[in-house]
Order: structure tokens, then C-alpha cells, then sequence
């Protein structure tokens, strides 16, 4: 069906709600409570419970069985990065048939052993490509070659139908009626699928597509009135870095979409923190993205939005466990609670404390990045946990104070953590690994106590959530006998320092003489 029949996607959809539960059981919708004084209601439908902990068992499933029906097909093809092999694994599994899944060459091992748990002895997977589109294009070549049916992940109506399951469990859950959903999009065939629906039974309600700020394919195709090719799409949501949409997709998300919103990872990684806090699950990237939008679009229209029900789909949490430091890294920015600051100081002893004891005494430190790279002057980087009112505030009392400063928080060296530092400038250094409670002055009044005797030449430090602080500090000093009485005045203190392995400091200083 290349062009749209509503009726004919109605009626599949009736009929897939008598297959999909063969091999999984409703999930719930759960309302998640207000954060920063919302004032409208939030709902989850959570998809993240489901047999695969992803929606797309719904979908492969309904899309197996229909093409075994018709064709008497006994092996079925499928590419996928994750969510829909798993999907079509279990399908096939089920049913009694073979299923070849075309997997790109970098999926996580997880994903792998996933999908070999759901299919058992009648998966194989195929590692091919780079990326999902060249692992699809060599799926849909073997499929020619071989004869074998091709189990598109959305761009089929049987899939589509599938996934619409999703939003006939929302109609009948009696929580409803709900005013706006928030469906986020990759290829479209969730997204379409849950927006045709919720919108016949429900058609004052408003639904708002949620894609990736660098994954916007959807978007961009309606504005040009068809399908359109992005060269390029961020792959931190995986799950629905798609560069083409469907034509099926895109002719059902061009009807039943009233409008469509963008959100960047670190909104998406606010998003996850969000549902951690709330029902201590976490999502995969893309599984947030909804959550992601919703939020965003009712601080934006808080009047909107007051009093009403809002919803969103956590589509899944199949996320590698490596990626969970750049989503907690990510998270306070996207919640515009996490903001990096470079300033321009002196370079002297107690510079850097004297600017924390003057303008951050109610303000939490994240962070330090700082390196020594001039003789008269310092450009530590710190990380702050404040909201934008305080930021502004901050930013208000430096002017003031004639006090030089930039907002680098989405920089490429915050984010990859680089510091930029000259040893050759440093004198008579020790670097230290420095231990202290995680309390707001157990650093500063350490660093009080020293600031006479030494200066701080290099500073790393990130808030890990534990008890413990651990910094990696360089400190430097006018001559030997200062260093000898920087290690007699650490010892009378809650901080512990321990000099850094030998072939580490040689490292670290290489380019330092005596």
C-alpha cells in the first residue's frame, strides 16, 4: 500500500489487536507527579515493560504473521539496530520459522545477545555496514537473491497496525481523555500509528510529533509536501536516527500530526533523569524523547497547558550501559539546571578561591577544569548546579564586579573534558589525588588552609554522586620548603592526599624541568 486507505489501516489495526497478545500482555499508563511547579498532568504509557522492553513487538509480530499468511513464507528477513530484531525475533520464534537479522557492524554486543534470547535457534544475525541503512540495503539484497520475505521495521501497514495496539491500550485505559500526545518519530511508523488512531476516537486531541534537533527527516519531508533524505542524522538516539521516512509513514504522519517539536540530546538526557527519579527506570535515548518534548512544550506554554493531560510513550530501554555517562553528563544541561563558565582571572594563589568565596556561597559546584597556561593570568572552567534565574543573577554580579567570563557549555572541550595546560610552567610541582567529603566546604576550607603555601596548577574534578570527592589537583610552589610544608598542613585535615603514581605524574608533566 504505497498510498494512504484509512479504511483499509483501520481495519488491519482492529485485527492486530487479535494477534500481538500472543506473545505479550498490555502495559501500563502510569502518571508521573509535577516537577518545577507544573501545573498539568503527565502520563506514561510504558512500553519500556513490554516482553522485548521496547513497543516493537507489537509490530513485528502482527508484520510476521500477516506475511506468513499470505505467502506461506518459512523464513522471514529483517535489519534493525535493535528494538524491531528482538521484535521479529520473537516473532519468528513464536511461529515456528527462521528469521535472518541484518545488524550493522557496530551494535552493541548487548543488542546481540538480545535478539539471540528472543529467537533462539531460528535467529541469525548478519553483521553489515556501518550503519542501519547500509545493513537494510544488504537485507533487502538478500531477500531478492534468496526469495525471502522482508519485514520492514515501519514502513509496512502490518507493522504500522501493529504499533497502533499502543494507542487502543491508551483509549481503553479510562484515564483519558487526554489533550495533547507527544509521539516521537524515527521512521514514523509508531508515530503514525498511534497518532491515526488516538485521533479517531478522539479527534479534538492534539498530537505533536517529537524528533531529534539533527534527526528531523519527518519534519523536514511535510514542509517539502514528500519524503526527503537528510545527508545526515545524530546517532545519540538511535533508536530513531532514521534519515528517510517511510512513503506510508509520511502520508499518515502528514494527516493525522497537528504540529511537530525539536529536542536536543541534552533535553532527551534530562528526560531520562526525569523517569529515573520517578519510577527508577531508565530509558534508551530514543524511548525519552517523547517525555523530552512534552516537557519542553509546557515550559514554553505553561498557560497552555495548565490543568490539562498530557501524554507521552516511553517506547523502550534497551540502552548500552556505556552510554549512561554521557546521559548523566548531558542530563543537568538538558534540564537547564547544569551550566559550564570560563572565567578570566588572575593567575595568583587563592584566585580561584577567592572567586568561590565571594560569588558561589549558595551556589553547588559540579565540576573544575583548569590547567596553568600563563604566568599572569588563569581560565578555570566550573560546572554549576543552579537554575537560569540564579545563572542570570551570577552573570549580573560578575559585570558588576568587572569580572571576565563566557557560557561554554555546549564547547567541544567541556564536553570531551580537554585541558589545556603547559608544564613548563609549573614550579616545583605535586599532583595529588585528593580525597574529601562530599559537602559543600570540606574543599574550600582544604584549599583555604594551603592557598598560602602553594597555587594550584591543574584541577580536575566531577560530582560522582558518591560520599567521596575525588579530584586530581596539581600544586605548585614557590621552592622546596613550601612543598615540605604543604605536606605537614594536609595531614591535620579531613581532606587525604595521595601523590599520583610516579610514571603517571611523568606523564602528566612531560615538558616540565627543574
Amino acid at each position: 500500500m504505497s498510498k494512504l486507505n484509512t479504511d483499509q489501516l483501520f481495519e488491519e489495526i482492529l485485527r492486530a489487536r487479535t494477534r500481538v497478545y500472543h506473545v505479550g500482555q498490555r502495559t501500563p499508563l502510569q502518571e508521573i507527579y509535577p516537577s518545577n511547579g507544573e501545573t498539568h498532568r503527565t502520563f506514561i504509557k510504558r512500553e519500556d515493560l513490554g516482553p522485548i522492553n521496547a513497543y516493537k513487538w507489537r509490530g513485528g509480530y502482527n508484520a510476521v504473521y500477516m506475511h506468513h499468511q499470505k505467502t506461506g513464507c518459512k523464513t522471514v528477513v529483517a535489519a534493525s539496530a535493535g528494538n524491531h530484531a528482538q521484535g521479529v525475533a520473537l516473532a519468528a520464534k513464536a511461529l515456528g520459522l527462521k528469521a535472518k537479522i541484518f545488524m550493522p557492524l557496530s551494535t552493541p554486543m548487548m543488542k546481540q545477545i538480545s535478539v539471540k534470547r528472543h529467537g533462539g535457534d531460528a535467529v541469525e544475525i548478519i553483521l553489515t555496514g556501518d550503519t542501519y541503512n547500509e545493513a537494510g540495503d544488504s537485507a533487502k539484497v538478500y531477500c531478492k537473491t534468496k526469495k525471502y520475505t522482508y519485514i520492514h521495521p515501519f514502513d509496512d501497514i502490518y507493522t504500522i497496525a501493529g504499533q497502533a495496539t499502543i494507542a487502543d491500550e491508551i483509549m481503553l485505559s479510562e484515564k483519558g481523555p487526554f489533550d495533547i500526545a507527544f509521539v516521537q518519530i524515527g521512521g514514523g511508523g509508531m508515530a503514525g500509528a498511534v497518532a491515526c488512531w488516538l485521533k479517531k476516537h478522539n479527534p479534538k486531541m492534539k498530537v505533536i510529533g517529537v524528533e531529534g534537533v539533527d534527526q528531523a527527516s519527518m519534519a523536514a519531508s511535510v514542509k517539502a509536501g514528500k519524503p526527503v533524505t537528510l545527508n545526515h542524522v545524530d546517532t545519540f538516539c538511535d533508536g530513531t536516527a532514521v534519515t528517510r521516512p517511510g512513503d506510508l509513514t509520511f502520508e499518515i504522519c502528514k494527516k493525522y500530526i497537528d504540529d511537530y517539536i525539536t529536542v536536543t540530546n541534552e533535553e532527551v538526557s534530562a528526560a531520562m533523569q526525569r523517569m529515573w527519579n520517578a519510577k527508577r527506570v531508565i530509558p534508551e535515548p530514543s524511548g525519552a524523547m517523547g517525555l523530552a518534548g512534552l516537557s519542553k512544550y509546557a515550559a514554553a506554554n505553561a498557560k497552555k497547558v495548565k490543568d490539562k493531560k498530557l501524554l507521552a510513550i516511553l517506547c523502550g530501554a534497551n540502552m548500552d550501559f556505556s552510554k549512561l555517562s554521557q546521559v548523566a553528563q548531558r542530563a543537568g544541561i538538558g534540564a537547564d539546571k547544569r551550566h559550564y563558565i570560563r572565567f578570566h582571572i588572575g593567575e595568583k594563589r587563592g584566585g580561584m578561591l577567592g572567586l568561590l568565596d565571594t560569588y558561589f556561597k549558595d551556589i553547588s559546584v559540579s565540576e573544575f577544569l583548569y590547567g596553568k597556561t600563563h604566568e599572569s593570568e588563569a581560565f578555570p572552567i566550573i560546572g554549576l548546579e543552579a537554575n537560569s534565574a540564579r545563572i542570570k543573577q551570577l552573570e549580573k554580579d560578575l559585570r558588576k564586579a568587572k569580572i571576565k567570563f563566557e557560557d561554554v557549555t555546549l564547547d567541544a572541550d567541556v564536553r570531551y573534558k580537554i585541558i589545556n595546560y603547559n608544564p613548563a610552567l609549573f614550579k616545583h610541582p605535586l599532583l595529588m589525588h585528593v580525597h574529601f567529603p562530599e559537602r559543600k566546604s570540606a574543599l574550600r576550607d582544604f584549599m583555604r588552609k594551603v592557598s598560602k603555601i602553594s597555587n594550584v596548577c591543574y584541577f580536575t574534578y566531577a560530582y560522582s554522586g558518591e560520599a567521596i570527592g575525588r579530584a586530581l589537583m596539581g600544586f605548585e610552589f614557590e621552592n622546596a620548603k613550601d612543598r615540605q610544608k604543604f605536606l605537614a598542613a594536609i595531614k591535620d585535615t579531613p581532606v587525604t592526599c595521595k601523590p599520583v603514581e610516579e610514571s603517571v605524574a611523568q606523564r602528566i608533566l612531560a615538558g616540565y624541568k627543574e
